[in-house]
Order: C-alpha cells, then structure tokens, then sequence
C-alpha cells in the first residue's frame, strides 16, 4: 500500500550499495589484472636481462682475449682488477703449460678445466650452480692462453632502478584505469536501476500515468520494461475499479431514492392507507430492480478478474433457449408482449451452459425493458454452415433474441456491446438499464469463444446474437 513507502524508506539499510561494490570488484580485478601482468613482465624482464648479461659477458671476454693476445699486460691487469672490483664478477687466466689462473693458484671456482678445453669464439654463456650460487660463465682463446670470465645470475637478472619504476608506474596506471572503469561501469548500471527505483517509488505513492525510464544493460531494460507494463497494468485496473464505482453510484442511486423515501414515508405513517399497497409495490419493484443492475455489475466485474472460470462441456443450445424462453414466459404476459421461439434441432455446442443462459437471460430482459403491449419478442437458434462447405456440417450456431420495439439507428449497431454507450444516447427517450447488460453480454460472448453481433430485427426492432462456433478453438486461459 502506498502509505507503507515512507516506513520502508526509514528503514536502515545494511550493506554496501551497488556502485561501490561494482567498484570494488572492477578494482579487484584490475589489481589481480595488474599483479598477473607484472609477474609475467617482471619474468619477461629478467629473461631480458639474462640474455643481455650473457651478450655482455662474452663482449667483455673477447675484449679481455684481444687484449691478452696483443700483449697489452698493463691493459689486461687493469681490465681484470676493474672486472673483478665489480659486484658479482669471477675473471681467471690459463696458460697452455698449467692449469693456474692468474693469482698463480689452480683455477678458481665457478671455473673448470672443461672451460678451458672447450673454450672458442662466440661460444653463449652456461649457467653452472656452485656452493648454492649459479653462474654465467664463458671462455675465449686469446692466442696460447685462456680467458675465463663467469658472473653472478642473480646479480646479472636484478632488475634495474628504471625498470622497476616502469613496473611500480605501469601498476599504478592499470589499476587507477581500473577504479575508472569501475565507476563508468556502475554509473551506468546503477543510474537506470536508481531511475526505476524512483519510479517504483512514484507508483507507490499513488501516481499514474509516468513514463518508466528503459534503458541500460538488457537486464535492467527488461526490468524497465516489466515496470512500464506493472505501471500501464495499475492504471488499467484502477481505471476499470473507478468505472465499476461510477457505475454503481449512478444506476443505484435512482432505485435506492425510491426505496428510502418510500420507506421513509410508511415508518412516518405519511401515506394514507389507500397508497400502502401502491407504496409497497413499488419498494418491491426497486428491489428487484437494484438486485438486478447489483447482479449485473458483479457479473462484469467477476469478467474482468482474473479468477473467471468457464466449465465446457456439450450444451444443447435448443434446451437453453427454450428454457430462458420459458423462465421469461410471466414477465412478457404481464407486460402483453407476444414470446415466440425459433429453434431447430442438433444443436449442440461446446461450451459453458449457464453462461449461455445467462447470455440469453440478460438480452431478453433487456428487450422486455423496451417493448410496449403488442411487439413480439423472439427467441431463436439455428445452425450457420461454413461458406462454401456442407450444409449438413454446421461451422457455428447463431443465437439470437429479436424484438419490435423501438430499435436501433445504424450507427448504433457498431458500439451496441460498449459499456453504457447506448445507454447513453437513449437515457430520456425510452426505457434504459444500467448499461452493463449488453457489455457484459458482449464479454461473455467472446470468453466463450464466440463474437456478439448486433444489427436490425425483420419485426422492425433490434436483434442482439451471439455466434458460437460448433468446435471450440485451442483452451483459452480462465477454463477449468
């Protein structure tokens, strides 16, 4: 109910809104994004950096091996101590005649005697793990000697100050993308979702009529859409309570002025006792006729819930007539109207029996209401074949109630079935109801698979008929 909203909007709301957890997790992913990046970089980088050190180590060992080939001592001396100064740096001399390195000791770890054998140009560095350590390590002839020059991997991978600050830069990038992102992301799923909340909110509290915002991710235009159509469903059906109301208020009230104020009058003992009887009779005329136009009302309104239910089943249309013809025998002999019935035989159909007599029923009061002493009334069913097909073989069964009374003009026929139109256009020219008889005919009629029609009666009245086909079309929703 409407007036629950506002309790609803006090209530605390736990938890974090959409939008920030949209942010989170567009934040979380760029951070796991960015954290898979970098390890697959920082690996890229130091198999960068390993091969860069190995081009590096056999640069500075064919440098070192032309240096000692062209017997440059001095130069070969301060080459070593500057090599061998640096972080990481292994360097070793062997001569043809002994196995000893350059400080006149046997070779040095990480070196071997299988790097003096197979020392040659452009050989690529090895890797070799010594005591736990792992090392590049390269030889390059240089004339009767052996130049042996190895460097620490770790040493030689570590990456540099500015690519570190690439890697901590690209990160902070990707993930301030992300938190971008993020809020791009949940603005645009949370601004339509707040747009529809306010319209939901609107519904609420009573109005009608508003344009529900549809658009965004297909999701919540779906939701949009279902939203419109709850909006155009509430106002529809407020529509049909207000109409059913208005109805009410306005074909009751005549009835209801007359009972009370002649009951009024004989609790007064205003009425002489000559005008009791009259009184009475009339108290008990309005009644009936407030319990039919009731009777009416909650019959349209029973129509339009959606609860309504038919029971089909095999119907002998000829019996129906007949019988509403024989239940409307009294009212035509006391109004003098001739009752005729026109029925033929074989006449069944599948359908809901009472609401058929109920069709019947309602159009024969209606032309009762009309007709003065003298007009004939006529019930009738007959079997209407197909065009073109066998006669024999029936397509449908025609249902129908004639009268001489005052009939209808030509325009009227197309909106005889519209709730209270021609009780509209004839309201103090002659007899009307509440109006509701002839829609609810209509309604009944199409609910049971059929079509109502309207059109001039050959006795110089109207003719209301409801066609019902002999074979009943696929369930519709509503039949038990």
């Amino acid at each position: 109910m409407p007036s629950t909203a506002p309790d609803r909007a006090d209530r605390p709301r736990g938890g974090w809104s959409l939008r920030r957890r949209v942010v989170l997790v567009v934040v979380a992913a760029s951070l796991a994004s960015a954290l898979l990046t970098g390890l697959v970089a920082v690996r890229g980088l130091t198999a960068a950096n390993r091969a860069q050190a190995a081009a590096t180590l056999g640069l500075e060992a064919d440098t070192l091996a032309s240096l000692v080939e062209g017997g440059r001592q001095a130069r070969v001396a301060r080459r070593v101590r500057l090599l061998e100064a640096g972080v990481g740096w292994a360097v070793d001399l062997v001569g043809p005649e002994t196995s000893a390195g350059a400080t006149g000791k046997g070779l040095e770890e990480p070196f071997t005697a299988q790097d003096v054998a197979g020392a040659a140009d452009d050989v690529p560095a090895v890797e070799r793990s010594v005591g736990g350590t792992t090392w590049l390590v390269t030889a390059r002839p240089a004339g009767e000697r052996t130049v042996l020059l190895a460097r620490r991997l770790a040493t030689a991978v570590r990456l540099s100050a500015d690519q570190r600050r690439r890697l901590i830069l690209g990160g902070l990038l990707g993930l301030l993308g992300g938190g971008l992102a993020g809020l791009a992301v949940a603005a645009g799923a949370t601004r339509p979702l707040a747009a529809l909340a306010s319209a939901a909110r609107r519904l609420t509290a009573g109005e009608r009529g508003i344009a529900v915002p549809v658009g965004g991710p297909p999701e919540v235009a779906a939701v949009g859409e279902a939203l419109d159509d709850l909006s155009v469903a509430l106002a529809r059906s407020e529509d049909r309570q207000r109409r059913f109301l208005l109805a009410v208020s306005h074909e009751l009230r005549t009835p209801l002025t007359a009972v009370s104020g002649y009951a009024e009058a004989l609790a007064d003992d205003a009425l002489p006792a000559a005008e009791v009887r009259p009184a009475a009779q009339v108290i008990l005329a309005e009644a009936g006729r407030l319990q039919r136009r009731v009777e009416d009302l909650l019959g349209l309104a029973r129509l339009e819930a959606d609860d309504f239910r038919l029971q089909l089943a095999p119907v002998d249309v000829a019996a129906v007539v007949q019988a509403a013809a024989a239940a409307s025998a009294p009212r035509a002999r006391a109004a003098g109207v001739r009752l005729d019935v026109e029925v033929g035989s074989g006449l069944v159909v599948t359908t809901d029996g009472e609401r058929l007599r109920q069709i019947v029923d309602a159009l024969a009061d209606n032309a009762l209401r009309v007709l003065e002493p003298g007009c004939p009334l006529v019930l009738a069913a007959r079997a209407e074949p197909a065009p073109g097909s066998d006669p024999g073989r029936p397509a449908s069964v025609r249902v129908e109630v004639r009268d001489g009374g005052p009939g209808l003009a030509p325009e009227d026929l197309a909106v005889a079935f519209d709730r209270g139109e021609l009780a509209q256009r004839y309201r103090g020219s002659r007899p009307v109801g509440s109006g509701v008889g002839l829609a609810l005919v209509g309604e009944l009629a199409r609910r049971l698979g059929g079509r109502p029609v309207a059109s001039l009666a050959p006795e110089g009245g109207a003719c209301f008929a409801v066609v019902l086909p002999v074979r009943p079309s696929p369930r519709p929703a509503g039949i038990a």
